[in-house]
């Protein structure tokens, strides 16, 4: 199976134009088949990123190592959150949404704000508590099935309607 870079770029660069649930589903699969292996590799490295200089040498390859990667992988993921909204900005549209690039945006930005939360929570304990974490999870869960729905699975509005 061939890769397609006009198909690649039409779908992942621009916001204009429209795609079907089907397209939809399978650009998004596609996108997270590129962010899961960042993901299961900041998995194995995020304990690295610990360093408690009092009982640690100044220099330790790991946690340069790990540091290294997560600017890797911040800029994989606002990549693809980029590719994401160009994507469901296309579906939205031919659902026949008003506002289709900040409906797409939605899901990337809570996805974002949930990441923050959770990076900052546990630096914060004594001023944030916990469930403010479980509260923008519980959000961003929210969004995304509607997300899933509303892009994969529902049906365009007839063009005689719009």
């Amino acid at each position: 199976m061939a890769i397609d870079a006009e198909r690649i770029r039409f779908l992942y660069r621009t916001e204009q134009g429209r795609i079907d649930c089907a397209t939809w589903l399978k650009g998004a699969g596609a996108l997270a088949a590129v962010i899961a292996p960042f993901f299961l590799i900041w998995l194995a490295l995020s304990p690295y990123t610990e360093h408690d200089l009092a009982k640690d040498p100044f220099f330790v390859p790991m946690t340069a190592v790990a540091y290294s990667f997560v600017l890797v992988y911040a800029f994989a993921i606002l990549l693809v959150a980029v590719c994401y909204v160009n994507l469901s900005a296309k579906r939205f549209r031919d659902l026949g949404q008003p506002a289709p690039v900040a409906l797409a945006g939605l899901a990337p930005l809570v996805a974002l704000i949930d990441g923050a939360t959770r990076w900052l929570q546990p630096r914060v304990a004594e001023v944030m508590p916990i469930y403010w974490v479980w509260g923008v999870d519980a959000v961003l869960v929210g969004v995304i099935a509607w997300s899933v729905y509303e892009l994969g699975f529902r049906e365009a509005r007839s063009p005689e309607l719009s």
